[in-house]
């Protein structure tokens, strides 16, 4: 068992990701995200993939469709961060990305191909979430990911939605007359949290003293 996920001798380290070698992308994987994460190593693949298939000098947004390990690979090879904007996540529970032209929505999209995955037993348990997560061997999923890197990878042309293009902006802000919070005005006549969408158990607007620890004179 290799617990840590380290690459093996067999790896091809002449394989490059986004521009860094093999070795030296799994190294920021470990600083990033904690541990060799299989999903961020094949994600590294699927990002590359995208990369190469964007026009020169594009000034691309990017959309992720599962919440877990993708995104990472997304915001440590490129641009896009869920902090900036430029990551949107749309959880559609598929292992998949797009890359497209912030203002006219062209892009990329990148999955991984199950039927390209199936001469890999290791990566098809894997990735199909086959027998005990405790009894796979990390060493060994991290080097088959890397021996076969973007072999196992697809992608399609796509043209994004409009609500996902830069331009579109809130109108302004206003008080919420329940938790007395600034938020955007096109929300509607309370903030997002005070119709229900926080992810607390009482209504931001019921006590915000109790939640809060607010003090007044």
């Amino acid at each position: 068992m290799n617990p840590k996920g380290e690459i093996g001798a067999r790896v091809r380290v002449s394989v490059t990701v986004a521009g860094l070698s093999l070795e030296e992308y799994v190294e920021k994987v470990k600083a990033f995200h904690g541990y060799a994460a299989p999903g961020m190593i094949l994600g590294g693949f699927m990002v590359d993939v995208a990369l190469k298939h964007l026009p020169e000098n594009t000034l691309y947004d990017a959309i992720c469709e599962t919440p877990k390990c993708l995104p990472d690979a997304i915001q440590l090879l490129t641009p896009c961060t869920l902090g900036n904007g430029w990551l949107h996540i749309v959880n559609l529970g598929k292992f998949a990305l797009s890359l497209y032209e912030k203002r006219r929505g062209e892009g990329v999209r990148v999955f991984v191909s199950p039927s390209k995955l199936e001469g890999f037993p290791v990566l098809w348990n894997w990735f199909m979430k086959k027998g005990p997560k405790e009894e796979r061997d990390l060493g060994r999923l991290v080097e088959a990911i890397c021996e076969v890197g973007p072999s196992v990878i697809c992608h399609q042309r796509v043209q994004v939605q409009e609500k996902f293009l830069k331009g579109r902006r809130h109108r302004g802000f206003a008080i919420c007359p329940r938790c007395k919070e600034s938020y955007p005005a096109d929300d509607g006549p309370v903030c997002l949290g005070c119709q229900g969408q926080a992810p607390y158990e009482e209504p931001l607007g019921s006590n915000p003293k109790r939640h809060y620890g607010i003090e007044e004179d």
